[in-house]
């Protein structure tokens, strides 16, 4: 045993190849939570709705002097003293990329959890496939599959992480160009600094990025007391605590002020920034995805719980 308060030195890492098989075995059934999450918005999803090419009707507008008379639907027109314009809806498919983080750390689950935060992360990515697809979007998996359009988007991505022999901690996100969006669902808690040097090439490139903060309950409240051993998945280093609720205030101070400079950061580039937490519902984070993916003049900014 450590002695109270050093960290020992690091213990034998988690065997990639187990932990991919686990992922294989797992994707099925987390296909299928996904679908079961989908089912739960659908109702309110839309793809990226705004005027343009197309043939579907989109809205009716006041018509603008200047305009072509061949745009106005007289039929509405005459239902009252104004003149109005049919609008078609924007058909131009969109690339949307979708990844989840498969480092170690996201296996963690308290037990006020009902999942693990890799769960969720996958959950929601696949669900966000799912319903991308539907909606005729292109969507692809960084370092995993090229940008694609299929009505079974979200069964070709599980099939690709099923046969994966290993998925990088963090892809190369130098393919992704301008006008693109991509999710990514993670938990974020690498130094915030290492997260924007491997971001700022989406900045770069102008690229819209959607970061999902996976939260376990207990990371956020510390409830831990007493003689507690702490292990860093990521290294197998430990740390013993003698009364570990002494470390409580400050582990709660740096945890917050992770969380917020990075939602600040994302504010002033216009992504968005959103956190979920695995004892509460996957639909909340569609949501929030849903009203940024779908936002024209802005993106949705700040820290949503």
């Amino acid at each position: 045993m450590a002695r109270i308060g050093e960290a020992s030195s690091p213990v034998g890492t988690r065997d990639a190849l187990a932990r991919a098989r686990m992922r294989a075995s797992l994707v099925p059934d987390l296909l299928i939570e996904a679908r079961r999450v989908v089912n739960t918005v659908i109702g309110g999803w839309h793809g990226r709705r705004k005027r343009g090419i197309g043939e579907n009707f989109w809205q009716f507008r006041p018509y603008v002097d200047g305009e072509s008379q061949s745009a106005i639907d007289w039929r509405r027109s005459a239902r009252d003293d104004h003149t109005y314009v049919r609008d078609r809806e924007w058909e131009a498919a969109h690339t949307v990329w979708l990844w989840a983080d498969p480092s170690a750390s996201m296996l963690y689950k308290s037990t006020t959890a009902s999942v693990s935060k890799e769960s969720r992360a996958l959950v929601i990515t696949l669900a966000l496939a799912e319903l991308l697809s539907r909606s005729g979007e292109r969507i692809a998996w960084p370092g995993l599959t090229d940008p694609f359009t299929a009505r079974n988007g979200a069964e070709r991505i599980a099939a690709h992480l099923s046969h994966a022999p290993g998925l990088p901690a963090r892809p190369d996100l130098t393919a992704i160009r301008r006008f693109s969006d991509i999710v990514i669902a993670s938990d974020f808690l690498d130094p915030v600094e290492e997260t924007q040097e491997w971001l700022d090439v989406l900045a770069r490139h102008g690229v819209r990025a959607h970061l999902i903060e996976i939260a376990d309950p207990a990371e956020e409240s510390f409830p831990y007391a007493g003689r507690t051993e702490f292990t860093d998945p990521e290294t197998g280093d430990k740390l013993t605590a003698g009364r570990a609720e002494m470390l409580s205030e400050d582990y709660q101070r740096l945890y917050s002020a992770r969380r917020h400079e990075l939602a600040a950061w994302c504010k002033r580039l216009g992504w968005s920034y959103t956190v979920n937490h695995t004892d509460r519902l996957a639909s909340d984070a569609l949501v929030r995805i849903h009203m940024a993916l779908t936002a024209d003049g802005g993106y949705a900014s700040g820290v949503r719980a």
